[in-house]
């Protein structure tokens, strides 16, 4: 069985304050993109693990791609698999990459041993594997709150408007982004500025991570400039970094074409 786990770009992420078991309390609208790393998930007479593709630093037994196959293995007696995975999403870039591949071999193996898990079963296994993983159990705009587990529908699409994503090479980790961190207990909701004019986005939808992640890494606020300066109606950076995105009307024109350390991509959502 072969899998395409997408991407995913944060409509605002706001950090409304730590709480009591370490985490913080999240408010962000996640929307899945076509921008998709390759699953394959095969039965096989022993367990093994296959990256190609864009390098991921660590060990195989690290990668949550296996974690998720143990988890489910564990939970349900399953038999040995072989789990190819082609990386095509950057690793720290606050695209969800690993997350959705994680979630996806949860999705696989559910289908390839038909064990009619429910979508909320899957959910809560995604959440012992990470905060971002339960989103991609479903391939849908959602809002995600507590620490980005907390999942309900959003009224939101970006149908017929052109998305460019824009990578500079840089990697952003969790704890670098948070550091620095300014929290904001009293945000207005993200769904309610979502599901308005997209016009009012500009001056209304706010990344809480920008204001520490630029300090550390100036090159991303220049890009998001560069972005509005050639059209965009919205641009922020994805999750806690480092990708950005603008969001157009009229296709726009790759702009970082010649910087090889950069990845840019224009998707027309349809």
């Amino acid at each position: 069985m072969i899998f395409f786990p997408p991407a995913k770009i944060n409509l605002g992420l706001r950090v409304l304050f730590k709480r009591s078991d370490g985490y913080h309390e999240i408010d962000s609208c996640m929307l899945p993109i076509p921008l998709v790393d390759v699953l394959e998930i095969i039965p096989s007479t022993h367990f093994s693990f296959q990256q190609t593709g864009l390098t991921i630093p660590g060990i195989n037994s690290d990668n949550l791609c296996v974690k998720a196959y143990e988890l489910m293995r564990d939970a349900y007696s399953l038999p040995p698999v072989y789990i190819h995975l082609r990386k095509e999403i950057p690793m720290g870039a606050g695209l969800g990459g690993g997350s959705a591949d994680a979630a996806y071999v949860l999705r696989a193996l559910n289908s390839l041993f038909d064990l009619k898990c429910t979508s909320a079963e899957l959910e809560e296994k995604a959440a012992q594997l990470g905060s971002d993983c339960p989103f991609f159990i479903k391939d849908i705009p959602q809002i995600a709150k507590g620490r980005g587990e907390v999942l309900s529908p959003c009224n939101v699409s970006l149908k017929g408007y052109y998305l460019k994503i824009v990578n500079p090479g840089i990697h952003v980790g969790t704890k670098e982004a948070y550091d620095g961190i300014v929290l904001c207990p009293d945000a207005p909701s993200v769904q309610s500025i979502v599901e308005g004019p997209i016009e009012n986005w500009k001056d209304q939808l706010v990344n809480d991570f920008e204001f520490s992640v630029f300090a550390q890494h100036p090159i991303l606020a220049d890009v998001k400039s560069t972005l509005y300066n050639e059209g965009a109606v919205y641009a922020s950076m994805s999750g806690s970094g480092s990708t950005m995105f603008g969001i157009y009307k009229h296709e726009p024109s790759l702009t970082f074409q010649d910087d090889s350390t950069y990845l840019e991509k224009i998707i027309h959502i349809s």
